[in-house]
């Protein structure tokens, strides 16, 4: 890819090292499917899989690896939990922050008799926890938060809700979408009942390849949205009721999983603190630089530690996707513009319906990088 790529909020690139190598290797040298055959090469591929299940557990610090459900994204993910545990009467607590993917689902649901309420975010996206008390009712159920703001970069105190949830016996479901891979992300510290990440961004992986976790209690009250052959249980028509097969039905993305393996790896190998300390101080830098530059917006905290590699920018005397298409014609700055498939974030930032553009960096940017962005902020606008 030609150019400067500073869309890793969308999808991370370049990959981690292997992740190419390890799909190309799947489909060139295994290719076939897992528990239903008696052959070496499936038996390789199903080692494969559980030894992923083994890594996501270790990196989320979550016990019980048949436990890791896969899917293709994180959009399915949260579709099946909140889709298999959310009934008519029921009521739900999201924050002002969250994506598409958790607020169509329960636009859907709450068109069925599903009870949502939206805990107000400040205008840099932080959310005040004393306000979450005040929307549990006695038929709240559950909690559904991001971990990390997709469109301003903030991080919102999930370990404080947590700990709300089990006071209060909510089930807590956590989107981690933006957090997964850049911030120490432990399932058991955060009180979660239900994680849900995807692959291709923070965790370097290919596309489509995500998951979720769940704990046992979860586990046993969420209905199943697809059902199909598992390779087990084969004799009964229905769907088996233990893990993971309850939530795997038909063939699971292999090659992703392999993808996905390799860059776990490789995560391991960097750390995660490293990263995020890589991310910071190249977003830092580029903070301190945009701040001098007239008739820019900042969105998001102050302080770089409440925040991801992502810096927001709304440009108060241009159109921005015209500056988000210059950027790229004349400099080769590849940005997201627009609202970010978060437009309730953005009506909590002030920023709806223009949005904003949305710079995010990875770790194998460089400050040489940001130095070459700003030059070219400064040039032209």
């Amino acid at each position: 890819m030609n150019g400067l790529y500073l869309d890793n909020a969308a999808t991370s690139f370049p990959k981690a090292p292997g992740v190419a190598e390890a799909v190309a290797g799947f489909l060139t040298n295994i290719g076939c499917n897992i528990n239903r055959g008696l052959y070496t090469s499936s038996f390789e591929a199903a080692n494969i899989v559980y030894e992923t299940r083994e890594l996501l557990c270790s990196l989320f610090n979550f016990p019980k690896p048949e436990n890791v459900i896969f899917t293709k994204n994180i959009t399915e993910s949260l579709n099946v939990i909140l889709k298999g545990l959310l009934k008519p009467g029921d009521h739900v607590i999201v924050s002002s922050m969250e994506h598409n993917a958790v607020m169509r689902p329960l636009a859907s649901l709450a068109e069925k008799g599903v009870e949502l309420s939206t805990v107000l975010c400040n205008h840099k996206g932080e959310l005040p926890t004393g306000n979450l008390g005040l929307q549990i009712k006695s038929n709240t159920k559950a909690v559904v938060m991001t971990h990390a703001s997709n469109v301003s970069g903030t991080i919102l105190p999930l370990e404080e809700v947590g700990q709300l949830c089990r006071e209060h016996n909510l089930f807590f479901i956590v989107d981690c979408a933006q957090t997964a891979g850049f911030l120490t992300v432990d399932f058991l510290a955060l009180n979660a009942d239900a994680l849900a990440f995807t692959g291709h961004k923070g965790l370097l992986g290919p596309q489509g390849i995500g998951g979720f976790y769940l704990n046992d209690k979860l586990a046993s009250l969420i209905e199943p949205l697809i059902e199909g052959g598992t390779g087990s249980a084969s004799e009964s028509v229905l769907q088996p009721s233990y893990m993971p097969d309850r939530f795997e039905a038909g063939t699971l993305n292999l090659p992703g999983i392999y993808g996905l393996n390799a860059s776990l790896k490789y995560l391991n190998t960097e750390g995660i603190p490293s990263i995020r300390e890589k991310e910071l101080s190249l977003v830092q830098r580029f903070i301190e630089h945009v701040q001098t530059l007239p008739g820019i917006q900042l969105l998001g905290p102050d302080q770089k530690q409440d925040r991801t590699g992502i810096a927001s920018l709304n440009f108060l005397k241009h159109d921005n996707a015209e500056v988000s298409y210059q950027l790229f014609k004349e400099f080769g700055i590849m940005t997201r513009c627009g609202l970010h498939c978060a437009p309730a974030a953005h009506r909590t930032l002030g920023t709806f319906p223009q949005g904003t553009i949305r710079f995010s960096f990875s770790h194998f940017n460089s400050l040489q990088d940001v130095d070459y962005v700003i030059d070219s902020l400064r040039k032209s606008f």
